[in-house]
């Protein structure tokens, strides 16, 4: 990454970090430690049969997973995309408007959901870890401005929220959905883990490579936790908390891919060419294992050299089309509602052009087709989430201003805009 990018996003973190808006969010930032590597079972080739009875066939059945299904799936299948869209589809659903409708409004065009009650972005490490290693896509690149626009109208109101974060009726052994901390990787699983075995048999690693091999392990490992660490430990009710949320989850995002770029791109230098061969094989096997298993996933980037087709239909498509009817801005409900006088009418103007220009800004940072290699698809990564955390950010100065402006009535009005939709 340039010297000219990484300083963008170290001035943008550090106006977002000093923001008013975070201080109104308080999230928990627990203790990174110091964590041996150890090869994650849901990551490892053989592992991905586990997931077979948890991937839909052909497309992705939001809330077809049932409480034991998703328990099971949390053990074994984390590291199948899809088996991850389902797990974040049932979590998102149990807990809005009961569990009783089958897709929300804020569903992303893959299935998955970008909020699952107070939580933005769960598994975030594994959509990061299949973009840059193995070259699947769908996850990372189905987010975008359809999060932030349910980051201002959500969909939860406090009792759906309550689901999440309390135990269930009969305490948490019965919960309907994972955790947050779960969710956010905090139950003790391995995770984000790099099959070492499968690789040290694919290329045969010398002395150097093995050990730029070991510190991209534990690099990875260290991102993890970093990421994990943005769980919210607390529910941000309000739009502003919402975005300030939104603000931490992308900025520990992207210190982790920083923290993973040098061991990666020094690791994947050391190659010679028959060996990034056999990784692109490895990720190629993986992909196959996944299609066995009824896990639809997009055309994907391999490991060392990429695809030709480059990259998915689907997430090019989802990154810089129209948006749909469900998320198009609600003016004439908020006036309904709100009935703003002049003052705060203005401030609203100002708030609808920011999410205007939010929208352009992430669909001008689509998914490259010139991404073929894992340092160059982290670089894209980074891109992407410093591209997020600007357009929340300007995002998060208007409504911030908007906002300070209405009445504890009218501040009511605007939050329940998300919460009533159904579809």
């Amino acid at each position: 990454m340039s010297k000219s990018r990484i300083g963008i996003a170290v001035v943008v973190l550090t106006t977002l970090l000093s923001s008013g808006a975070l201080a109104r969010v308080h999230l928990g930032i627990g203790p990174l430690g110091v964590a041996r590597f150890a090869v994650a079972r849901v990551l490892s080739l053989g592992g991905l049969h586990r997931a077979r009875a948890f991937a839909g066939r052909g497309h992705i059945r939001t809330a077809s997973l049932g409480p034991q299904d998703v328990g099971n799936a949390m053990d074994f299948g984390l590291g199948n995309p899809a088996v991850r869209r389902q797990i974040a589809a049932a979590a998102a659903l149990a807990g809005w408007h009961g569990g009783h409708i089958a897709n929300g409004w804020w569903r992303h065009g893959a299935g998955g959901y970008g909020w699952v009650g107070p939580l933005f972005w769960p598994f975030a490490i594994y959509d990061i870890y299949d973009y840059t290693i193995w070259g699947d896509g769908i996850g990372l690149w189905d987010y975008g401005y359809p999060d932030i626009y349910a980051a201002i109208f959500a969909p939860y109101g406090p009792d759906d929220l309550a689901a999440y974060t309390g135990p269930g009726p009969h305490g948490r052994r019965h919960r309907r959905v994972p955790s947050l901390q779960q969710l956010c990787g905090d139950d003790g699983r391995e995770i984000a883990g790099l099959p070492i075995d499968q690789i040290q048999q694919a290329i045969q690693p010398n002395g150097a490579q093995r050990a730029a091999l070991d510190d991209l392990a534990n690099a990875l490992t260290s991102a993890a936790q970093m990421i994990r660490a943005s769980c919210p430990t607390q529910t941000a009710l309000t739009a502003p908390d919402r975005l300030a949320a939104m603000q931490q989850r992308i900025g520990a995002m992207i210190m982790a891919a920083f923290a993973v770029q040098q061991p990666l791109g020094k690791f994947y230098d050391l190659l010679e060419d028959e060996q990034e061969a056999r990784l692109n094989a490895l990720a190629q096997d993986r992909r196959k294992t996944f299609a066995a298993n009824g896990a639809t996933e997009a055309p994907a980037q391999g490991f060392a050299q990429g695809s030709a087709q480059g990259p998915a239909q689907g997430s090019s498509q989802a990154c810089g089309a129209a948006q749909p009817a469900a998320l198009q801005w609600p003016a004439d409900e908020i006036e309904a509602r709100l009935h703003p006088n002049d003052t705060q009418r203005a401030a609203l103007k100002v708030l609808q052009v920011a999410n205007a220009r939010a929208a352009d800004i992430l669909s001008s940072q689509c998914q490259p087709n010139d991404a073929t290699t894992p340092p160059a698809r982290l670089d894209a990564v980074e891109g992407r989430l410093t591209a997020m955390q600007q357009a929340v950010y300007l995002v998060s100065a208007a409504l911030g201003d908007f906002y300070a402006k209405l009445s504890d009535e009218q501040k009511a009005q605007f939050e329940a805009i998300g919460q009533k939709r159904t579809t």
